[in-house]
């Protein structure tokens, strides 16, 4: 899989010829990443795809049965992404009304983590992760 990167603002990266592409394992990631952060019926090409957050997350109590059915929105969108094989762990949690979640999942490169979590993505930045 050959994915175009995107910069810190979620823009796409222009201008450095082959080196604006992420592959593998990375390429991957990012697809899972740019999935969740896709909105339903945003997309004008496929109104039916995307992340239900406004109809099924959001005003979410924070109750166990209510983050096992979170947990499933997410593991789908995680899970139906190309390249994906598997999830391999998956941790979630409700903190300060905001729905955290770390995932490790294994692709057709390789094992890959990701994570919602800033303090989590702050360490994992600081050490590669496969």
């Amino acid at each position: 899989m050959k994915y175009r990167m995107l910069d810190a603002d979620g823009d796409y990266v222009f201008g450095r010829g082959k080196h604006a592409y992420l592959e593998g394992g990375e390429a991957v990631a990012q697809s899972v990443k740019t999935r969740l952060l896709l909105l339903l019926g945003e997309w004008w090409e496929d109104l039916e795809e995307g992340l239900p957050l406004w109809t099924k997350i959001v005003g979410t109590r924070g109750t166990e049965k209510q983050l096992q059915a979170v947990d499933l929105i997410f593991k789908d969108r995680i899970y139906n992404t190309l390249g994906v094989k598997r999830i391999l762990n998956y941790t979630s949690s409700f903190q300060n009304r905001a729905y955290i979640f770390t995932a490790a999942i294994d692709t057709d490169d390789g094992p890959v983590l990701i994570t919602n979590d800033m303090k989590t993505a702050a360490k994992l930045s600081n050490r590669e992760v496969k």
